[in-house]
């Protein structure tokens, strides 16, 4: 969007520039070599920062980053996360006391890593000299609401059509598919248990608490699970669960036993019976230990 705007405006609006760690060719995840300057050459003088990163932030180990987004941001830059890039600005402490988002694949590694932050479930957020995005698509939308902040809407929808966008999402449109579309299911009853499962991971409820919840009987419960997901409460919610422990054991730097209990399991034995009989393999062996 950057150089379309540069394009439409007839003059070098925008200039972008690559910067890594250490500089040099860096490989992007889908192995195209982007050429970079070391980042502590990057001059204060910079309007805005991106941090622009997958995989597994948690892991990485990069001397010198961490400082030099501290140094830029004590000068003034604007600083942004793309996908998990959030989760860099939190290593570095630049997101305390700041509305943010981050990818929904990384938002439990996050919040386990930082208990006192909270990413909003949401595409981009603008909050002052902080800018995140959840990756994907929505760059785009971000980039829109960017565009528009410094040459206006007309401009900005202007570059929205050079790229058929002509769907802009609002900055607080949902990352993933709702639950009706994700389960295919349109109970009432049942999304509000399903909903309350995804956010009763640590502390799992009872059969018999989820249906008060969702004022069923447990039979009625029982019965709605069977019907529209072919499958047990217990066994839903423990897919729940184990999904969500996967997505710790690939994102976070949690002990297997850290990861049981932030999933409910009684104990790391419990969580490795359960996570090889769906899996086929124990969660030591699925991170690489």
């Amino acid at each position: 969007p950057l150089r379309a705007a540069n394009l439409l405006a007839g003059r070098p609006v925008y200039k972008v520039l690559n910067y890594s760690a250490t500089g040099g060719n860096v490989f992007s995840s889908s192995g195209t070599m982007v050429p970079t300057t070391p980042l502590s050459q990057a001059p204060t003088s910079l309007h805005s920062l991106f941090v622009c990163a997958g995989g597994h932030p948690s892991q990485w180990q990069a001397p010198g980053m961490l400082p030099g987004l501290r140094r830029l941001a004590r000068w003034g830059v604007r600083m942004g996360g793309i996908s998990s890039g959030a989760y860099i600005l939190a290593a570095a402490g630049l997101l305390g006391q700041r509305q943010f988002t981050i990818h929904w694949e990384h938002a439990p590694a996050l919040i386990e890593a930082f208990p006192d932050l909270e990413p909003m479930r949401a595409r981009f957020v603008i909050d002052g000299d902080r800018i995140t995005c959840g990756g994907g698509v929505a760059p785009l939308d971000m980039m829109h609401a960017m565009i528009a902040e410094h040459l206006g809407s007309d401009f900005a929808t202007r570059v929205s059509d050079w790229y058929l966008h002509t769907q802009v999402g609002v900055s607080s449109g949902s990352q993933r598919a709702s639950l009706a579309e994700r389960y295919n299911v349109h109970h009432a009853g049942l999304l509000r248990v399903l909903e309350k499962m995804e956010t009763t991971i640590e502390d799992p409820k009872s059969r018999e608490e989820m249906a008060r919840f969702a004022r069923l009987s447990t039979r009625q419960l029982d019965r709605l699970f069977d019907q529209h997901l072919g499958k047990s409460f217990l066994e839903t919610y423990r897919q729940v669960r184990l999904d969500h422990a996967n997505r710790l054991l690939t994102q976070s730097a949690l002990t297997i036993s850290e990861i049981a209990f932030a999933t409910g399991f009684s104990n790391s034995s419990h969580f490795s019976r359960s996570y090889k009989a769906t899996y086929g393999v124990t969660p030591s062996v699925a991170r690489g230990d």
